[in-house]
């Protein structure tokens, strides 16, 4: 962790951050306002995170990440950026959505290019698991939407085989969807393009 990382960390998260509760969140009270809130998991340094924020003013995020580096950072981008539409949490995303989110609240969830686990006997510690899912799925509102990405195409298979399986969510399109235009090319994105990796996107609703 850099030393501005932990700045952002310490004092960032005084300003932006989120503390885990035992109990559901009041999204207008938290943001203050009556807005659409979309739940992001694992948004390592949070660029991608700050700069859907910016294009996407008029909606509320809730970030959640575990590792510090990428909090404090995230922090730090929206204090540049002079962004007020993020609450950034430290904690387990499972245990934020069991307790915190309440049942048909989200206009929408991301989860963008999510550690592969590319190795056979890794697989099952995937976040893309039929649980998750629909945990996920419990929390969206009707028509809200699940939007994933990975450049890894047999994580890529799996998550479409996992959303496919949920009963309440819906494919927009027949397989793999265009990358929306909500969701901006990452640097992450862009070595693994140079690697040969294939990016997809999945684009899933609520029934």
């Amino acid at each position: 962790m850099t030393a501005k990382q932990e700045r952002g960390l310490n004092e960032g998260m005084a300003r932006h951050g989120l503390q885990f509760q035992p109990s559901p969140v009041d999204f207008v009270a938290l943001f203050g306002r009556d807005a659409p809130t979309v739940l992001e998991i694992g948004f390592g340094m949070g660029m991608t995170t700050a700069e859907i924020a910016g294009m996407q003013q008029d909606t509320n995020f809730i970030a959640v990440e575990v590792h510090p580096p990428g909090v404090g950072n995230l922090c730090n981008l929206l204090d540049e950026h002079e962004l007020t539409n993020v609450r950034v949490m430290e904690h387990d995303a499972v245990e934020v959505l069991t307790h915190m989110i309440a049942p048909n609240s989200l206009a929408g969830a991301h989860i963008y290019f999510p550690d592969p686990w590319h190795k056979k006997r890794h697989n099952k510690r995937r976040l893309v698991q039929p649980p998750l899912v629909a945990l996920l799925a419990s929390r969206l509102r009707p028509d809200g939407y699940l939007h994933l990405a990975t450049d890894w195409v047999p994580y890529a298979e799996q998550m479409l085989e996992v959303l496919s399986g949920e009963p309440t969510l819906k494919n927009t399109v027949a397989d793999y969807a265009p990358r929306p235009e909500w969701r901006p090319e990452t640097k992450f994105e862009r070595r693994g393009l140079k690697l040969g990796h294939e990016v997809r996107d999945l684009l899933f609703r609520k029934w």
